[in-house]
């Protein structure tokens, strides 16, 4: 076997060991890096190859990081608590309907954020609110886990939710406009559909009724609000409160509606996203008076070493031949027709991302297709099975998405013990399922609308 094939899957199988592992807590991009170092010092991936890369997720890493910086400013504006009440409020008692507010919930924060962002922001709203309400650990579960797998899957119908999503409509040449046009529809009716089935799997270990909170959740969560200059607390009302929100939210939609206005025009989209994130930081230290110093040492800044230092490594494993492996698996199922690829690739990216993290998964996919030489349609439409297979199908284990990987570990911050039993028994259920449905309602759509017309 050639020196640079052994190298290129010894450092790729080291470095998802690494990051599934985690010793000490060590940040994935740590692992990542080194990886990509040792690609490239041997010379697998060559200084073109470099600046290729750069070139490709450069745009993608300042659009995830500038919507990161958003969730975070939220953050200090007290937006989980808000969001907490307003939860406890709407739920009025019923942990059935307890249960649908938190998938819109979840569905909702990853649309105006991303997965990763959604993740963070939903987690400790949920964990804060699960934990007023004097939950058992068996009855918080279904509400973490379905949450989660609802944040984590809904990166799907929009590509500006997910950074490897970003990263690779880069690769294969498509718009997020395109993406939204073809997308949105069949991946929000599979995401339904997941939300139905799984309330049907966990609703007999859901709370009929919902016990008191531990206090009153009107006085604590949201009436109190910090004044520096005078350095006291003032009371704010509930209206007052609910009003502030409300235009945050109502800001952070126009930014996304913005960015998907510029993906039409062919305006980077990541000027869009920086703007929005520098408006709401400039209209929070007007608010609060605070120095922004603190959001620059919250914001997560590894995010673009993880996403260089994995796509060099991923670059190593094409440059030395993977791709050339899956054509020949590949073609001769492609040259059946559409639905049979649409299948097939949603069916290899789902494996690949649970055997080794979607990131690499969908990465080694969308090379693999910009080598088929494929129409246009086809292409589009494969890569969009890609797509539902590292958003949706990667869940089937919770290491199948750098998000899950992030609510695990938020989890056993606060912890809450998430068996792997716990996982399974709703994931082995409701994401092939779901997978499946939203393969084949995006091949239906692409077939009626976009060939037949």
């Amino acid at each position: 076997m050639n020196l640079h094939i052994m190298i290129s899957v010894f450092v790729f199988l080291m470095t998802m060991l690494v990051i599934f592992w985690r010793p000490k807590g060590i940040n994935e991009a740590w692992p990542a890096a080194i990886g990509a170092c040792i690609i490239l010092i041997t010379g697998i991936v060559t200084q073109a190859d470099v600046l290729e890369i750069l070139h490709k997720i450069g745009g993608a890493s300042i659009t995830i990081i500038s919507t990161i910086v958003m969730a975070v400013i939220l953050e200090s504006f007290g937006f989980f608590h808000w969001s907490a009440s307003r939860l406890a409020i709407l739920s009025k008692g019923s942990g059935y309907r307890l249960y649908w507010y938190i998938q819109l919930l979840c569905f909702l924060m990853t649309l105006l954020f991303n997965n990763d962002g959604s993740i963070l922001i939903t987690t400790p709203i949920l964990i804060l609110l699960l934990k007023n309400f004097r939950l058992k650990p068996h009855q918080q579960i279904p509400y973490l886990l379905t949450g989660a797998l609802t944040a984590t899957a809904s990166s799907t119908p929009i590509g500006v939710s997910n950074i490897v999503n970003l990263i690779s409509l880069k690769i294969v040449d498509m718009t997020l406009y395109m993406y939204t046009a073809m997308m949105i529809v069949p991946a929000t009716l599979g995401l339904l559909f997941m939300s139905y089935l799984m309330y049907f799997l966990v609703k007999k270990r859901l709370p009929k009724k919902l016990p008191n909170l531990t206090y009153d959740i009107e006085q604590s969560f949201f009436t109190k609000k910090f004044h520096p200059l005078k350095g006291t607390v003032s009371v704010e009302t509930k209206r007052q409160r609910t009003k502030f929100m409300l235009k945050i939210l109502l800001f952070v939609l126009l930014i996304r509606c913005s960015i998907f206005i510029a993906s039409y025009f062919s305006i980077p989209i990541e000027f869009i996203a920086v703007l929005g994130s520098l408006v709401l930081l400039i209209w929070r230290w007007y608010y609060l008076r605070t120095n922004p110093i603190d959001i620059i040492k919250k914001t997560p800044w590894y995010i673009f070493i993880f996403a260089f230092s994995m796509y060099v490594i991923i670059y190593g494993l094409h440059n030395t031949g993977l791709t050339d492996l899956l054509l020949r698996i590949c073609t001769p199922i492609v040259e059946q027709g559409l639905f049979q690829a649409t299948l097939l690739m949603g069916g290899l990216v789902t494996i690949l991302s649970n055997l080794f993290n979607n990131h690499p998964a969908l990465l080694i996919g969308t090379i693999t297709l910009t080598e088929m030489n494929l129409d246009p349609i086809t292409l589009k439409t494969m890569y969009l099975a890609s797509i539902a297979g590292s958003d949706i199908g990667a869940l089937i284990l919770p290491i199948g998405t750098l998000a899950s990987l992030i609510w695990m570990h938020l989890l056993k911050q606060n912890k809450i013990k998430m068996k792997w039993k716990d996982y399974l028994r709703i994931s082995l259920i409701a994401v092939p399922l779901t997978l499946a449905v939203t393969l084949i309602l995006l091949y239906t759509w692409v077939h009626f609308i976009f060939i037949l017309s």
